[in-house]
Parts: C-alpha cells; sequence; structure tokens
C-alpha cells in the first residue's frame, strides 16, 4: 500500500480506519521522512472477505449434490487405464 500524508488521512480518517478493520491491511502513513502504520489488533476473519457472487450458483446446494450425472460419464477414460 502506498503511504498517506497525515492531511490526506485528517480528510478521510472514519473510512481509513473502517477499511483497515475491514481488510486486515495497515495503513501506511508518510510524517517527516519516516513511516508509521496502522494495524488491526487481529486480523479479520478469512470468511469475512469473501464477496458474494450471485450469479454463479442459482440453485439449492443440496440439488447439486443429489444430482444424477449418469448421463454426463464417460467411460472412455476409465477404460484407457
Amino acid at each position: 500500500m502506498n503511504p498517506v500524508t497525515p492531511s490526506k488521512l485528517r480528510d478521510d480518517l472514519y473510512n481509513a480506519l473502517d477499511k483497515v478493520l475491514e481488510t486486515g491491511q495497515p495503513l501506511v502513513i508518510r510524517r517527516k521522512g519516516r513511516i508509521l502504520k496502522i494495524v488491526p489488533e487481529e486480523k479479520p476473519d478469512i470468511f469475512t472477505r469473501l464477496r458474494k457472487h450471485p450469479t454463479v450458483l442459482k440453485t439449492n446446494p443440496d440439488d447439486i449434490v443429489h444430482m444424477d450425472w449418469s448421463s454426463e460419464w464417460n467411460d472412455t477414460l476409465s477404460s484407457a487405464s
């Protein structure tokens, strides 16, 4: 992450802090030629960072588990070995 200046941080402090909490990524600040970091005490759970993909699965997952795939089966690969 590119360091921000204290002035730029002041303009959007609360959003910057919320982003640190949501992503777990440190906020890097450059002050008088030195680097400071604001980091969360605990890293967020990996599942909280997952994004929804509503177009990927448009059915009940249980329906997939109980699907009959026999018409899709190609026996030529299993008999070749």
